[in-house]
């Protein structure tokens, strides 16, 4: 089975089948104990980076603590033993744990902290070609062991442009809400021209000239009423 961890094969054997048991026991879900092999590998990948350095080195401990007092301060290097005791801190929570965690982000935290320490000695402590610097951790290999036949930027293409697609579906079709408001406006206008209109006057003798003609005739037979009868006395 295909591993992310082929190119040390050829390397170190039995780290590579270290480290392979690993990603098995990731496969399986026990997620401790891939924790613990991931441990063991940088314990030893440590072991075999001291060489003669190590003196009465016993405990992984000791034997960081040496490496880190023999580096040479570069980049690489802290890098390196960082990554050295993360592995070493989780494998020890890992077998120290009183329960289950299941915890497989962190157990995949370290296939990968060990995959990087992987490259950094083949190509810094045992000289291969810096090509090996390119690879990167595939988790879909991981998972199923069969490596993807796609690189991680055609991946990321796809998914990106799958993504812009979704985008624009959910987005309104703009002709059509910009012919409504159009539509509407319309119906209003109509509305307000129907009502300015102007009205039409009537024909004929309006009622106020009617009354008052009718009132000036009361008056005037009123007047005249009155008018006869102080003249008769």
């Amino acid at each position: 089975m295909t591993t992310n961890f082929d190119f040390l094969k050829k390397v170190d054997k039995n780290l590579f089948e270290i480290i392979s048991d690993a990603e098995k026991l990731y496969r399986d879900e026990y997620f401790e104990q891939c924790m613990t092999q991931t441990r063991r590998f940088g314990e030893n990948v440590c072991k075999k980076v001291l060489g003669r350095n190590r003196t009465l080195e016993t405990t992984f401990d000791d034997m960081l603590a040496t490496l880190n007092d023999c580096s040479t301060g570069s980049i690489e290097e802290k890098e390196f033993i960082n990554d050295l005791y993360y592995l070493k801190k989780h494998g020890n929570n890992a077998v120290h744990s009183s329960s289950v965690k299941k915890d497989g982000m962190e157990a995949l935290e370290c296939l990968k902290r060990a995959f990087e320490i992987a490259i950094n000695y083949c190509v810094y402590y045992r000289g291969k070609n810096e090509s090996i610097l390119k690879l990167r951790y595939d988790t879909e290999l991981l998972v199923t062991g069969q490596k993807s036949e796609k690189s991680l930027a055609e991946k990321y293409t796809e998914a990106k442009t799958k993504m812009n697609n979704e985008t624009s579906e959910q987005k309104p079709d703009k002709q059509k809400t910009s012919t409504k408001p159009r539509k509407t406006t319309t119906k209003k206008l109509k509305k307000q021209s129907s009502v300015m209109v102007c009205k039409q006057p009537r024909k004929g003798i309006s009622f106020y000239w009617i009354f008052t003609g009718i009132s000036c005739v009361v008056s005037a037979v009123i007047i005249l009423v009155l008018y006869v009868s102080l003249h008769w006395k």
